[in-house]
């Protein structure tokens, strides 16, 4: 498997299904020859056995495609039947029969002023919630601005919030805004209403969906359509210190949104009405300021505002979570020791069911769509394979319903990924993974692997970035250990690296490596890297100056280098502060004890250097801060910059030569006769 592959590979995206029988998905290809993405609509019949998907062209291109009540498959595209119109993002739907057949598009909303970025239909299919960047003193969606300005500089005032966040300057006074229309006769009309408030005095200032990685689950419709539950934080000079995130319902007036989660100051999400109307699923989080702290399901009654904690005493951290298509339980999934299962949700006891899904590991199960008799339609992705469509019936084991990519992976060389266990930091036991070629001989070469978060893990899942299937390929072991501060083994296991970045997590690391290699001993630790991103691009640049005779090499992606002008330069200061105890003049001490720039000194293990220009959440100058390091101590370094890469590497050619560096750099200092033979 190259790096050519990894990019090539089609993916496959959830399901939305009509009249609980037709499934349509769609799939992302890429051209090998000049890695153009297409992507490629499919439909299903989940009432026939052994059905095959059937291939479908809608005239354009086509995302977030989703049923209506109506039985149009909705969809939007910045193509235009008419090709003299401007490209923007506009509401579309089609007809779509089972045999595949398609209806010309049929346009249903066309915003002059802004391009839709999403939507979400209304139960009863009379209307629409469209949203997208625009102005909060804008009463329609999308107006033009009737300021003027000299230059081209941005002015910031001290009380607004982010400036800037994740990969993006934050434009003044714009924001993620809902408006909804009616819809007649199959096209939005009127003005709509904002979600927010038509006063902004009144209503409320802030991002629905949330910036920068929300979505639709952020909205949520009555199931009636009376009106709307959303998800925003008040965007005001507390944004960058604050994780409050609170769930609002909009009566559709235009009047103010109510908001039912005020007395909770820390994160509240993911908002789900029963079928019925009469109760509001959704999790939360406690502390307020932690934004790894445990996803609890509560449920609210919404005729007496009673608020229940139901999976409190049950500790896991929960997440895409939806009601059963008959309304009798809760569906959500949770990361557990290297998998992500379904769960069960009693909602009158609270009692909490593990599903078992797939015959062995559940791997990585998401994009769950509840169907009538208890029938549940998902993706199921691994290490091994990426995602491809399942549907479970009842108790039953699920069946896979695509193959996009399974033959395909069975096509290149076998790899196999050993999961272990180990006496980690403080007698915890802590649980790793180790890929390699199938039936490879040693001696082979050891890769590190070291996750980011650092309130994460490396769980059993595809990834388009770090992936261990193409790394392995390569003909290495790659080796991850969940260190303390790992998620999916219980709360007080990810808070334990609070105050803790190179203590606990560092030996853990130290006590996997060996654990593996006595595991299997195919494995030459002899000659070994260690790679990571993020907190663990910082724990590359913490085991340069703390383990700095273990490894040939190492790999450094957007990874923290000096912990003062970190906090200084990155945006979500909640982040920093509740993982070091405060702000860095609070909790000075605390930064500096765990600052890789205080060992630098002891630097002299060869280090590639990767950055995002675009990235503010670790700014590149830490990679630059970094490799000036590397260089004033003659030690062997490359440094490799992404003008237009954010915190990850998306772009396929990018990602190619992401892959072409890395492995060179790996050959440079693994091989038999490694580089350090040679002069630099």
């Amino acid at each position: 498997m190259t790096a050519e592959d990894l990019i090539a590979i089609p993916r496959l995206g959830g399901a939305t299904v009509r009249n609980d029988r037709y499934a349509v998905y769609s799939v992302t290809e890429v051209d090998p020859s000049d890695f153009e993405r297409t992507r490629r609509h499919f439909i299903l019949d989940l009432a026939e056995n052994g059905a095959e998907p059937i291939a479908f062209d809608l005239g354009m291109s086509a995302s977030s495609l989703s049923f209506g009540p109506d039985g149009f498959l909705y969809f939007l595209s910045s193509d235009h039947t008419d090709e003299t119109q401007p490209l923007r993002s506009r509401l579309w739907r089609a007809a779509i029969e089972g045999d595949g057949t398609a209806s010309a598009p049929m346009l249903v909303a066309d915003m002059p002023e802004a391009g839709i970025a999403g939507f979400k239909l209304d139960p009863t299919g009379t209307k629409v919630a469209l949203w997208a960047q625009i102005a909060r003193d804008c009463p329609s969606f999308g107006c033009a601005s009737e300021e003027s300005t000299i230059g081209s500089g941005r002015l910031y005032d001290g009380d607004i919030g982010f400036f800037r966040h994740w990969d993006r300057w934050i434009e003044p006074g714009v924001f993620n805004r809902v408006f909804v229309f009616a819809i007649e006769d199959g096209e939005v009309t009127g003005d709509g209403t904002p979600l927010d408030g038509v006063d902004p005095a009144t209503g409320i200032t802030g991002n629905t969906p949330t910036m920068p990685f929300g979505g639709a689950e952020d909205v949520a419709w009555a199931p009636d359509g009376s009106g709307i539950y959303f998800v925003a934080r008040q965007a005001d000079e507390r944004e960058p210190t604050s994780t409050d995130h609170d769930i609002y319902f909009s009566d559709l007036s235009g009047a103010a949104p109510v908001e039912l989660t005020a007395v909770y100051l820390a994160v509240d999400m993911a908002p789900a009405p029963s079928p019925d109307g009469r109760y509001l699923a959704y999790l939360a989080m406690a502390r307020p300021g932690y934004e790894s702290d445990r996803l609890v399901i509560q449920l609210r009654d919404l005729g007496s505002g009673e608020t229940r904690a139901l999976t409190q005493d049950v500790d896991l951290s929960f997440g895409s979570l939806m009601w059963s298509a008959d309304g009798s339980h809760l569906l959500a999934t949770a990361t557990d020791v290297l998998d992500t299962p379904v769960f069960r949700i009693d909602p009158a006891t609270g009692e909490t069911t593990k599903l078992d899904l797939i015959a062995g590991n559940e791997a990585h199960i998401g994009n769950l769509v509840s169907l009538s008799g208890g029938r549940l339609l998902f993706t199921r992705d691994s290490i091994g394979a990426p995602s491809e469509l399942y549907l479970a019936r009842g108790n039953q084991k699920a069946r896979p319903l695509t193959d996009k990519v399974t033959s395909r992976m069975g096509e290149m060389a076998s790899t196999v990924t050993t999961r272990f266990s180990f006496e980690g930091a403080g007698g915890d036991t802590v649980w790793g993974q180790i890929t390699r070629l199938e039936n490879q001989t040693g001696p082979i070469p050891a890769i590190l692997y070291i996750h980011g978060g650092p309130q994460g893990s490396f769980r059993d899942g595809w990834s388009s970035r770090w992936n261990p299937r193409v790394v392995a390929s390569q003909g290495y072991a790659v080796i991850s250990v969940d260190f303390h501060g790992s998620t999916g083994y219980g709360q007080a296991f990810t808070d334990s690296i609070n105050r803790d970045w190179g203590g606990k997590p560092l030996e853990d690391l130290q006590k996997g490596l060996a654990a593996a290699l006595e595991l299997d001993s195919q494995i030459d630790g002899s000659r070994a890297c260690a790679m990571g991103a993020s907190y663990g691009g910082y724990m590359v640049n913490w085991i340069a100056g703390r383990w700095p005779d273990r490894f040939n090499c190492l790999v450094q992606h957007d990874g923290l280098f000096d912990m003062r002008s970190f906090y200084y330069s990155t945006e979500e200061l909640w982040f920093p502060r509740w993982d070091f105890g405060g702000s860095y003049s609070e909790a000075r001490d605390e930064y500096e004890r765990w600052n890789p720039v205080n060992h630098v000194d002891n630097w002299k293990t060869p280090m590639l250097v990767i950055a995002g220009e675009q990235d503010f959440r670790v700014p590149y100058t830490q990679g630059l801060q970094s490799f000036t390091a590397l260089q004033e101590r003659g030690v062997p370094s490359q440094l490799l910059v992404f003008p237009d890469e954010n915190h990850w590497v998306l772009g396929a050619e990018n990602s190619l030569q992401w892959h072409h560096t890395v492995f060179a750099w790996l050959d440079r200092w693994l091989a038999e006769s490694p580089e350090e033979e040679i002069s630099e």
